[in-house]
């Protein structure tokens, strides 16, 4: 697969090109009038140059990349060379099957058409094509550019060649997928979108609480990016009343109050004309986003707002139309929520989403029955985070902090510690901090885990440094001072630790979270990873470590230039200067970093603990000194019984069992 052609040239269609030729392939873009076509390019240009200014991109890949894109009017020519076609014009039924005809008629042999729909069903726009197993729903989000995340849709005669070929394209454009595995109304995320929505609508109309209440409780309370309301404004009233018109006709029932055909009816459709549930004031930077008051939303029964689309989401797993990863995944990475809609229902509490569920229905009706999924959970017990098992299982193994998780595998006296802010690609914040240290805290004192793994959740990022929106405005020379040494304490506490620490790097490891993996023993990287110390490019410096750990492990004068130039290195690019242990092929992660620690894990815990001070310490000071310390340790070693372990194993042809005594 070489060539992609994309068709549309608007908000998602020039975005989508973009990022196939960031991927490396060669782009036809096609719309229907050329000033269409010249304002898309010039939108990649722009966008392009952005990337060129943080030094994401130098000038010569900037030109590599915009000569990588041909804009063509001709429809038959710009199908004719290609291998994908991805369409991205306006969702309208009859259009999307008379383009899917003209692929169809121009397009060569095995061709792939994947449609950006984000609500019409793809089993009809291919039934106009002659070979429906090529025709496959990719919605990407918007802007395509920044979200990270790809839906894919299969229609009802999609193969599975046709399924692997667009979940490995999207993988190349740095996307995250879901997989719907059949060709519902709403797909994944709009399924528990739209009644979460359609549910603070009928809450405000029904009078049980304010638009700004229920935004401040998303937003305060749950820490959602916006409010529900101003999501709406945002994405268009018009555009989220007609998607539910359309899921209407197709046999999914909406629910929808009568706020949102009065909005669309009266022009009230949001931000793009200034005003829909907020009014907007024109700044300098665009439409303002409106003032919600922190405490508003104290009172707001977040169970009750949330259980219609709790309920849409058990539907999803029940339907096999989607897995539980993939449902809460799609409105992490789709929608930036914080948690996963089952993770919250797991957290609320299964039995009090069904109660939720009862009492509506006993006021409003049908709708808001339970799904059958939920009703049965309860029934066994697994009403989630309290009784240790609900749509995942809660064991004292696992304990999810508000930014982190600690997993242990005890069977395999492992422990994962994943930085858990997919959405804002795992930065950290204060509260981080305060996690991360008492995570340590808990390792060191934990005698059963022999190998920590650190990892960032979802296949983007590992750690990508500090989260400026939590930082910025409370530092002065005095403060920022204080926030390096409390990141130098922390970091410490990695090399301190008795048990080896694995960085895997899974994704973008940068600024802070280069630095984070730089205190740890081993880093492994995923072939998908870039990694690197760019705060320079904010005109700022590594504060965490960087400047002292970086030189000591790839040498002086690499280091200056990867911290002076803010260099990001691929995998293969931080392997070759040692900056990496080893890059994993990305499908095969997980496993070989799981292979790798347990590899460790099989070794003395003594012996291993001993090794590292020597390393970490013995490096550090005069030659006579470090070699003083090795006698220290070899001769501690003999007053332990995994020695004798170890020598009565060897002397025994067996493998040996260390108790770390």
């Amino acid at each position: 697969m070489k060539t992609i052609t994309v068709i549309g040239a608007g908000t998602m269609g020039h975005g989508i090109a973009q990022l196939a030729a960031m991927a490396g392939y060669q782009v036809y873009l096609n719309d229907v009038k050329k000033e269409f076509l010249d304002k898309g390019l010039e939108r990649i240009k722009w966008s392009i140059g952005k990337f060129s200014e943080k030094k994401q991109l130098t000038k010569e890949q900037a030109d590599e990349i915009l000569g990588r894109i041909k804009p063509e009017l001709d429809l038959a020519k710009a199908v004719k060379p290609a291998d994908i076609v991805i369409e991205a014009i306006i969702e309208d039924m009859s259009a999307k099957q008379e383009l899917a005809r003209n692929v169809d008629k121009y397009g060569r042999k095995g061709l792939i058409l994947a449609s950006n729909t984000s609500t019409l069903p793809i089993t009809e726009i291919a039934s106009a094509f002659s070979h429906p197993e090529n025709v496959i729903g990719m919605h990407f989000f918007a802007p395509p550019q920044l979200m990270p995340l790809v839906e894919i849709i299969r229609g009802e005669k999609t193969s599975d060649d046709t399924l692997t070929t667009i979940v490995d394209l999207s993988r190349q454009m740095g996307k995250d997928v879901v997989i719907c595995r059949k060709d519902v109304p709403g797909f994944i995320v709009n399924r528990m979108l739209g009644p979460l929505l359609n549910e603070a609508a009928w809450m405000v109309e029904r009078g049980e609480a304010t638009i700004a209440a229920i935004d401040s409780a998303v937003k305060y309370r749950l820490s959602l990016p916006m409010g529900l309301f101003e999501l709406a404004d945002y994405s268009g009233v018009d555009v989220i009343h007609n998607a539910q018109k359309y899921f209407l006709k197709r046999g999914l029932t909406t629910n929808q109050p009568a706020v949102w055909e009065k909005k669309v009816k009266a022009q009230e459709i949001g931000m793009k004309v200034g005003k829909g549930f907020y009014t907007y004031k024109k700044g300098a930077l665009g439409w303002e986003r409106p003032d919600i008051p922190r405490d508003a939303g104290n009172n707001v029964d977040l169970v009750r707002l949330f259980a219609p689309a709790i309920s849409s989401g058990a539907e999803v797993v029940r339907m096999d139309i989607a897995t539980k990863e993939d449902v809460d995944k799609s409105v992490k990475m789709g929608l930036g929520f914080p948690k996963g809609i089952l993770e919250m229902a797991d957290e609320f509490g299964l039995d009090k989403v069904v109660d939720a569920l009862d009492g509506l229905r006993t006021k409003f009706g049908d709708f808001y029955k339970s799904d059958p999924l939920l009703q049965q959970m309860v029934t066994e017990g697994r009403t989630g985070k309290a009784a240790g098992k609900g749509f995942y299982d809660y064991k004292e193994k696992t304990t999810e902090y508000q930014t982190i998780i600690l997993r242990k595998e005890p069977e395999n006296k492992i422990a994962w510690l994943i930085i858990n802010r997919p959405h804002r690609l795992n930065t950290f914040t204060l509260d981080s901090i305060g996690e991360l240290r008492r995570a340590f805290l808990d390792i060191a004192d934990d005698k059963e885990t022999r190998v920590l793994i650190v990892t960032g959740a979802g296949d983007k990022a590992f750690c990508t440094g500090a989260d400026l929106t939590a930082f910025s405005g409370e530092l002065n020379p005095s403060t920022a001072r204080d926030l390096s040494a409390k990141g130098h304490d922390l970091f410490a506490m990695i090399e301190k630790l008795s048990q080896p620490v694995i960085a895997a790097i899974n994704g973008y490891a940068l600024g802070g979270g280069c630095e984070l993996s730089l205190a740890c023993d081993f880093r492994i990287a995923a072939e998908r990873a870039k990694i690197g110390l760019t705060e320079l490019q904010l005109s700022l410096l590594p504060g965490w470590g960087g400047t002292q750990r970086l030189p000591r492990i790839i040498g002086l004068a690499k280091a200056k230039e990867a911290i002076m130039l803010s260099r990001r290195y691929t995998a293969q690019e931080a392997l070759a200067i040692g900056l990496v242990n080893r890059v994993i092929p990305n499908e095969k992660f997980e496993e070989e970093v799981r292979a790798f620690a347990k590899d460790l894990a099989q070794q003395s815990p003594i012996a291993i603990k001993l090794v590292k001070q020597c390393l970490n310490q013995g490096t550090q000071v005069p030659l006579d000194v470090g070699m003083e310390l090795e006698a220290q340790c070899f001769g501690t070693m003999f007053s332990t019984e995994d020695v004798f372990e170890g020598i009565a194993a060897f002397m025994e042809k067996r493998k040996p069992e260390f108790k770390g005594k």
